[in-house]
């Protein structure tokens, strides 16, 4: 049936008040519209739902099982608006970040944290996936913002973009397994020793083959991985050359060096993207600012 939902609004305030009088109040209308609206419900229904006395109003056993549907619904209806007005007022709502592991870890932690000691009622929500795939949530709507490695190749040219952070990448490996410390290196020389790196899947990974076919070298990497942590443990019992952010690599380590390049890699930059073509949330600007 096609019935407009202004009607069951009034017949919702009429049911649990059992006045018209006060249902009118409430929903700043006149008495007269509300009695109108209830009749033109009833014959759409082809069922009374009241029965009106001079004293009371009562609701009538159709009128009682339509109150106990309508009733939910209503409250549902009420809870989302709540929802959307406190996620525009830091009192609620959700916030909805797409980050690389790594980033998470070693970066967005202690900023996790304060934004949720300063906003507890937000629920955060952080999607784990490599650079590329936080890229590709964005364009779709499945993020409010990444933080992201950059550069990145599946970022679109309509993300807005704030750099946050810049940081090297640098080869590390263990004293014991390779005893090359104190020693130079050029990237060609590296290609004697077994190399592991991320998978082809992200933004380190196409960072350092391009480096390498600059130079018209062939980078055959001995072991990819998906994860920089387990490089390191992979390099620490000598398997090993791990290519890592320096932001990973434990402070105080004895077991593993920093190798000394003769060619200096560029930097690299963390950003926080988001799609300037969507609506922001208050929460979001928020965070980022936070960043």
């Amino acid at each position: 049936m096609d019935i407009n939902y202004e009607l069951y609004k009034v017949f919702y305030h009429v049911a649990i008040t059992l006045s018209f009088s006060e249902a009118s109040k409430q929903l700043f209308i006149s008495q007269s519209a509300v009695s109108q609206s209830i009749k033109v419900l009833e014959k759409k229904l082809n069922q009374p739902l009241f029965i009106r006395s001079t004293k009371k109003v009562q609701l009538t056993p159709e009128g009682e099982i339509l109150l106990k549907h309508i009733e939910p619904a209503m409250n549902l209806i009420k809870r989302g608006e709540n929802q959307l007005l406190e996620a525009h007022t830091l009192n609620g709502g959700q916030l909805r970040i797409g980050a690389s592991d790594t980033i998470c870890r070693y970066y967005l932690v202690p900023y996790l944290n304060q934004f949720h000691k300063e906003f507890p009622n937000i629920h955060i929500k952080v999607t784990n996936q490599t650079s590329i795939e936080c890229a590709r949530f964005l364009e779709n709507g499945q993020a409010d913002f990444i933080v992201t490695n950059y550069p990145n190749s599946a970022l679109a040219g309509n993300m807005n973009t704030r750099v946050i952070n810049e940081f090297h990448d640098v080869f590390v490996a263990s004293r014991a397994a390779f005893p090359l410390e104190g020693r130079k290196l050029g990237l060609e020389e590296l290609l004697d020793y077994p190399i592991m790196m991320l998978d082809r899947k992200s933004t380190t990974s196409e960072f350092l083959h391009q480096i390498f076919q600059k130079r018209q070298l062939d980078l055959v990497p001995e072991i990819e991985l998906s994860s920089n942590d387990l490089l390191i443990d992979l390099a620490r019992i000598g398997l090993g050359i791990a290519f890592v952010p320096d932001f990973c690599i434990p402070a105080k380590d004895r077991n593993l060096f920093i190798l000394d390049l003769k060619e200096q890699l560029p930097s690299r930059q963390m950003m926080v993207a988001y799609n300037e073509s969507l609506p922001v949330s208050q929460a979001a600007r928020q965070f980022m600012d936070i960043l």
